[in-house]
């Protein structure tokens, strides 16, 4: 059986990352390492979708990387059908999957590994990745187990939304300081024009208007070229 009291330590500490910026490889990376601590196994991996296809994104310890590529390469294995279905799948004992997953199974052997389970990552009912919880013996799989492994892939899914959310905070930060920057030049070049041509700002900023459009350019960039350049209009 999992380890409940971690279980609700890492629900607290990794929740509370949330609310600052943050890697999210390092994150995956940390939450696959007390995955594998709060469950008791031989290792956990994670692979996430891009254009409608897995692909590897970490693996705990690092030596399960080869088994995470393997199962990309071939598109088969219990990260794949559990990414396919929407539904964790469950494999006590590998051996009985040989035939299914053949080349999968191979390398599971060569690592020493005899269960996995596929838990999906899910966001508004369609699958974004997928886990890898991995066991070195034949194992049952409890339904408590599963549960809590479902909850840490809820979680892993949150970073990755939040990481977006994120981002486009950033990006949205980044557009207001140039907008702020290009206004603070284009009050400035209109100070310039309006002193040299003896005018009001109003028609100054009419001069540099029009002469972005007569040589199909921005305001900004015309304003800029006045303050740093010293271009004359």
């Amino acid at each position: 059986m999992y380890d409940h009291s971690l279980f609700l330590r890492t629900l607290s500490e990794f929740s509370t990352k949330l609310l600052s910026p943050y890697d999210v490889d390092t994150v995956l990376r940390e939450l696959m390492d007390r995955l594998t601590e709060v469950l008791d196994l031989d290792g956990s991996g994670v692979a996430l979708a891009r254009d409608g296809r897995l692909e590897f994104t970490t693996a705990v310890p690092e030596r399960l990387a080869e088994l995470e590529v393997a199962q990309i390469d071939h598109q088969t294995g219990p990260c794949i059908s559990a990414y396919l279905s929407g539904k964790v799948v469950a494999i006590s004992d590998l051996d009985a999957q040989r035939e299914q997953w053949p080349e999968y199974c191979a390398v599971a052997g060569r690592l020493g590994l005899a269960s996995v389970a596929g838990i999906p990552m899910r966001l508004s009912g369609t699958s974004v990745g997928a886990l890898n919880l991995y066991g070195t013996g034949a194992r049952s799989w409890p339904e408590e187990d599963i549960a809590a492994a479902v909850v840490m892939a809820d979680m892993a899914t949150n970073y990755l939304v939040n990481a977006s959310k994120f981002r486009q905070q950033e990006q949205l930060s980044e557009q207001l300081q140039r907008a702020l920057d290009s206004r603070v030049i284009i009050e400035q070049a209109k100070g310039i024009v309006a002193s040299e041509k003896d005018t009001t700002v109003e028609k100054a900023f009419t001069h540099i208007r029009a002469h972005a459009r007569n040589h199909n350019v921005g305001v900004g960039a015309v304003a800029e070229a006045i303050v740093n350049l010293g271009l004359k209009i």
